[in-house]
């Protein structure tokens, strides 16, 4: 337990430093209403409020969930979860946003055991939602890839 808390006051240290960074953040131009600043600050106090809550919940809450052991399976699924961000990462202005992000989902839900079909059904609809979400409410440029023929 200690070492969770530990590792939690460590990441909010590496927030304060991102918050910083992209306090001081000059783009040369900006195309979002927005700005560039706003989704890393944004979501930056919503990781340290999170964290900050995950540092003093009650004993008993963390107790349940306490030290999980680190064994191979775990490793494996880490892995491949590092493995899954760094294909959506590689594919994403090739295959465009809503295919990288429905093939992320696909994968991020078959590796914590989830069935095939709830598994489409939950890639599609996230990837179609957050696209929605970004490039269409919030203005938030996202790239069609392979979907640039459609016209959407």
């Amino acid at each position: 337990m200690i070492y969770q808390r530990l590792f939690l006051t460590a990441l909010l240290i590496v927030y304060a430093v991102l918050a910083y960074a992209a306090t001081t953040y000059e783009a040369a131009f900006s195309y979002e209403p927005v700005g560039p600043r706003a989704f890393p600050l944004l979501l930056l106090a919503l990781l340290a409020v999170s964290t900050v809550y995950l540092i003093i919940r009650p004993g008993q809450m963390a107790e349940e969930n306490a030290d999980t052991p680190l064994t191979g399976h775990v490793l494996g699924r880490l892995v491949l979860c590092v493995l899954a961000l760094s294909l959506f990462a590689f594919f994403f202005e090739k295959l465009g946003f809503v295919v990288a992000a429905f093939l992320f989902a696909i994968a991020m839900c078959r590796l914590y055991n989830g069935g095939w079909v709830t598994s489409v059904i939950t890639g599609a609809v996230m990837s179609l939602a957050f696209y929605v979400l970004f490039d269409r409410l919030l203005d938030v440029p996202l790239p069609l890839g392979v979907l640039s023929g459609l016209g959407v």
